[in-house]
């Protein structure tokens, strides 16, 4: 009966090649929140589509997801994501 919680949250970078843009978010469900960012339900992705997921890191509650997606925009930093992305 009870709303299950669930295991995992994600930070995530996706990217546009067509506007050549990163973006970051958070989610619990990182393939439905894909599907909905590549679908144009989503106002601040609907002009790049496709989008690819290109990094993601996992996190134990959403708090600490919640977090670290600030901390990456905060930097405003595309050479900070894309040493992010090369490891």
């Amino acid at each position: 009966m009870g709303h299950k919680t669930p295991d995992m949250f994600f930070v995530y970078i996706l990217y546009s090649k067509s506007l050549d843009r990163y973006y970051v978010g958070h989610t619990a469900s990182l393939n439905d929140r894909i599907k909905r960012h590549n679908s144009g339900r989503s106002k601040a992705t609907k002009g790049g589509i496709p989008w690819s997921l290109i990094y993601k890191e996992m996190f134990e509650n959403k708090a600490d997801a919640y977090k670290r997606e600030r901390s990456i925009k905060a930097k405003k930093s595309r050479i900070y994501i894309e040493k992010l992305i090369a490891g």
